[in-house]
């Protein structure tokens, strides 16, 4: 017998999700259906090497230039540096996590490139594999689908 798929969902232009392991919730995300990965903004990307050799990756997540969040700084073991094509075009190196992100009052586990986006007006960008994964589509007239849906399951 053929497993029954999950029906695609909709979701707006902007969502607001939550980093469960992060302890952030609401935080507003663009939908970028132009974006392959996903993003967050942070600062203060650094890699330390420690005695024994284990890489660790410390940033400050969504930083004090989005007035919502605290800029707590956070370290990550696993991670990988990777070509990024930018929204302008040019390629850039930047540093890649995996995360859990939650939509519809499921989380998704996925990647997202770390990047300075305090010249952009959203902290978090959601591209093309989360939207693949987590069965998505979108409609660039709505908003905020997700958190709807969670107020209307109360």
């Amino acid at each position: 017998m053929k497993k029954q798929r999950e029906p695609k969902r909709l979701v707006g232009r902007r969502e607001l999700v939550d980093f469960p392991a992060f302890q952030l919730w609401g935080v507003e995300a663009k939908v970028d259906t132009g974006a392959y990965t996903g993003a967050i903004h942070c600062s203060n990307i650094h890699v330390e090497t420690r005695p024994d050799g284990q890489r660790h990756l410390h940033v400050r997540l969504l930083d004090a230039s989005h007035p919502d969040f605290d800029g707590k700084p956070m370290t990550f073991a696993d991670f990988s540096l990777r070509d990024i094509r930018s929204s302008n075009g040019e390629i850039q190196k930047r540093y890649v996590i995996r995360a859990a992100i939650r939509l519809f009052g499921q989380d998704f586990d996925t990647e997202f490139s770390l990047s300075d986006r305090s010249d952009m007006k959203y902290p978090v960008l959601i591209g093309r594999v989360l939207l693949r994964q987590a069965r998505l589509v979108v409609d660039v007239a709505r908003l905020n689908q997700s958190y709807k849906s969670q107020i209307a399951a109360g």
